[in-house]
Formats: C-alpha cells, sequence, structure tokens
C-alpha cells in the first residue's frame, strides 16, 4: 500500500481562510500607507505635469465693490448703486456667473439692464462668461426713502453673493513636459545635482565614520561612560534652528565670529575666513593648484556632526551584541586592537552600516533645512532641495518645482534598487 502524497504546505482550506482573514486585518493599514504615502507622491507627478504656477493655487472668483454714491443724506434723493464686478484671475475664464445681493430696505431701485431682476428686495443677475480680467460697471439710479435714513442698513452691510463655475488647471486635461524640459535645459541643473550627491555621499559617510569612532570609545566600560552617551546625543536632539545658528555665530566672518578669532589670535591666519558664504578657496599642493569647496564642506561638516549620534546608537547596539568570546580568542592568539577591530567587528558591523548608509543617503539627499538655515543655499551649496523651494516659491513656478522633486523620487529609487541589489547582509 503506497502512501498517498501529502498537500503542499500552506495550501489547504484552513491556510487560505488564515490567510483571506490575514489580509482583511490588513486593509486599515493598507489605507494608511496609500493615503499618507501613495497619494502625495501621484498629486506631486501629477503636478510635475502641469503649466501651473503658485497663483494659479487661488481660483477663478467673481469679486463685487458695491457703493451708493452720493451719500445720502434726506429722504426723496436720488443716487446711484453701484457694483465694480471683475474676475480674480488675468489666466482663467469664468462662465455660469450669477451674483444675488440683498437692497436695504428704503431704496427704491430702478433696473435697467435686462440681466438683473429684483423681488422683493433680492436683486438677481446672470452675467454668463466672464473673461480672464474682466472688468465692468453696473449702476442703477435709486430713490431714497425716509425708511432708509431710519432704520441705518445700509449696502455694505450685506454681502453679495456670486455663484460661478471655471475650469481648474491642476484638474484639466492639459498636460506639458514643459516643466521638465525648463529642468534639463538649465545648466545649472546639473551643477546642482552634482553638489547634491557630493554632499549627500560625504555627508553620509562622514556620520558613519564619526558614528563608528564615537561607539568603538563608547563600547568599552569606563567612569562616566553614560554621561558621554548622553552628551553624545545633543546634536540630534538639539532643534535644528538652535544649533544652526550656533554654527553661524562660531564661523561668522566678522568680530563676532569665534573660530575665526582664535585662529587669527593663534596666528593660523591674516584675516577673517568666511566659512558659510566663500565658494571656494585656491591652493597649491605638488605643484598642483586645487580649489576646495569651502562653505560646501562646511555643511557636510555640520551634517556630519548632526546626524552622527543616530548612526553611533545602531553601532554601538549592535557591537554589545557580539560576542566577548571571539575577541578572547583573537587576543590569546596574538591579534592586535586594529586587527580585532578589521576582521571580527567591521565584519559583523557591515549589515548595520549598510542599512545606515542607506537611510542616511535618502535623508541627506532630502534635506532642506541644513543647508537652507546655514547658507540659504548660496556660495555653491544649492542642492536639489533648496532647487525645489527656489523654483516652487521663489520663481513661483509650482509645475518646475514638482518636476525637480520627481527628479530626486528617480534619483533615490535608482539608488536604493542598486543598493538593495550588492548590499552586504547582515550574518550576526
Amino acid at each position: 500500500m503506497t502512501d498517498s502524497p501529502k498537500p503542499p504546505k500552506g495550501t489547504g482550506a484552513l491556510a487560505k481562510r488564515e490567510m483571506r482573514l490575514a489580509y482583511t486585518m490588513l486593509l486599515p493599514t493598507f489605507a494608511i500607507v496609500l493615503s499618507i504615502v501613495l497619494l502625495p507622491l501621484l498629486a506631486n507627478f501629477w503636478i510635475s505635469f502641469k503649466p501651473v504656477e503658485l497663483a494659479d493655487l487661488r481660483a477663478a472668483t467673481p469679486l463685487a465693490n458695491e457703493q451708493l454714491r452720493p451719500r445720502p443724506k434726506a429722504a426723496g434723493e436720488t443716487v446711484i448703486l453701484r457694483y465694480r464686478i471683475r474676475n480674480s484671475s488675468q489666466q482663467d475664464a469664468l462662465s455660469a456667473v450669477t451674483m444675488r445681493d440683498l437692497i436695504p430696505a428704503g431704496l427704491d431701485v430702478t433696473l435697467n439692464d435686462q440681466r438683473c431682476t429684483l423681488e422683493q428686495r433680492i436683486l438677481n443677475c446672470d452675467f454668463g462668461d466672464m473673461e480672464p480680467g474682466a472688468r465692468f460697471l453696473l449702476e442703477f439710479e435709486t430713490v431714497v426713502s425716509q425708511d432708509y435714513i431710519d432704520t441705518g442698513e445700509r449696502p455694505r452691510d450685506t454681502s453679495v453673493e456670486f455663484e460661478s463655475s471655471s475650469q481648474n488647471v491642476l484638474t484639466s486635461g492639459e498636460f506639458t513636459l514643459d516643466n521638465f524640459r525648463k529642468v534639463f535645459s538649465s545648466g545649472e541643473f546639473w551643477t546642482v545635482l552634482k553638489v547634491s550627491l557630493y554632499y549627500t555621499i560625504f555627508g553620509t559617510v562622514g556620520a558613519l565614520v564619526l558614528g563608528l569612532f564615537a561607539a568603538q570609545i563608547l563600547n568599552t566600560a569606563f567612569h562616566g561612560r553614560n554621561i558621554l552617551r548622553g552628551l553624545f546625543l545633543f546634536p540630534y536632539v538639539a532643534p535644528v534652528i538652535a544649533v544652526a545658528f550656533a554654527w553661524v555665530l562660531l564661523l561668522d566672518a566678522g568680530p563676532g565670529g569665534t573660530l575665526n578669532a582664535m585662529l587669527m589670535r593663534l596666528g593660523v591666519t591674516d584675516g577673517p575666513i568666511n566659512f558659510l558664504g566663500q565658494r571656494a578657496v585656491d591652493f597649491t599642493l605638488f605643484g598642483i593648484e586645487f580649489e576646495f569647496p569651502l562653505a560646501l564642506t562646511t555643511v557636510i561638516a555640520f551634517e556630519a556632526w548632526r546626524y552622527f549620534p543616530l548612526s553611533f546608537l545602531f553601532i554601538l547596539a549592535r557591537m554589545q551584541s557580539i560576542s566577548s568570546e571571539m575577541y578572547e580568542a583573537a587576543e590569546i592568539d596574538g591579534a592586535t586592537p586594529l586587527q580585532q577591530f578589521w576582521f571580527i567587528s567591521l565584519p559583523q558591523l557591515m549589515g548595520i552600516l549598510a542599512v545606515l548608509f542607506l537611510l542616511r543617503f535618502i535623508w541627506t539627499f532630502n534635506k532642506f533645512d541644513d543647508i537652507f538655515l546655514l547658507t540659504g543655499g548660496a556660495a555653491g551649496t544649492r542642492t536639489l532641495t533648496v532647487d525645489v523651494y527656489e523654483q516652487a516659491f521663489a520663481v513661483s513656478n509650482l509645475g518646475a518645482g514638482a518636476a525637480v522633486a520627481v527628479v530626486i523620487f528617480i534619483v533615490l529609487l535608482f539608488f536604493a534598487l542598486i543598493f538593495f541589489k550588492f548590499s552586504p547582509q547582515d550574518d550576526g
């Protein structure tokens, strides 16, 4: 008698019901991820293909200024009820424009415009379509009665109500590649991209190296280690605006600059150095002239200093999980501390270092506030994120700003795919 083959594991009816239940329970999570992550991303892609500027976010609407001229002083006077009406947009037309207004008691209005009707003090007007920037004037002869003088009700006490429809550039079917053409045709874009990569790579590596050194120092027990750990976290937990302005004061090229004052007192420099405002300094080494990006390097130093505590925490946690027996055996075999670090610690840390490099690369590439607070993107420190701000708000071209943001997303996606393919795995 031969045994009947067993069904593959996980394909039974019970397993299928459990799988459906699991997906059902995960639906709220999927909905949250969709609304928080994917929808803004799709919206950014949508805007990048739209000829939209900052002013287009304010929808076109009809506006009216209501006046009664001259101001009546006695009953029986004949005055003019005047409406100055205009389209608020200089680019978008309005359609099906209607106006509604309550006429104050005691005003006998004589209509002279076929577009308007008056019933029980309610003035209704149908203007049809209004061209972009259209303006026109409505004037009605009006006789003032004693009721108007006595009640004190005035035309400005009631607001004019409009109903209209207009085409929104964000929801229209008009798409364009002009935003991307403008971005890539600009010679400045490639310089900004190069600066972004330079800033991201060296800022990320600097934060990892400092975190690795800090973790190596604090991995051994000594008196006051816990206090030192807390101090090491200060750059990361302190408000960015506070530490950024502290660096600005420290590196100021004026009389109040602490670092410049120290360098000049020690005779290292003859005059102040504009660390945050000078694009580059020239120097000669072995007969070869070099150009050193001063402001960009200063910003990178701030980036490494501010974010090394995050790397330090992760690396230290991984170091403390490594068995001490490995180090004891290596020490018995005569391995030096450097050899122990290179052949034992570093291989064990490659997994966490790879993850940290990925996270820090993405975060640094998207970093805006540090550079903006330190230099404002001047002196050769303009990155793609600063360019997004400049395009969207300084130049008021939201479409171009969204196009630059799409480029950032594509660069980071490409980096992440390459990284996941070749990144080392943590064997610990």
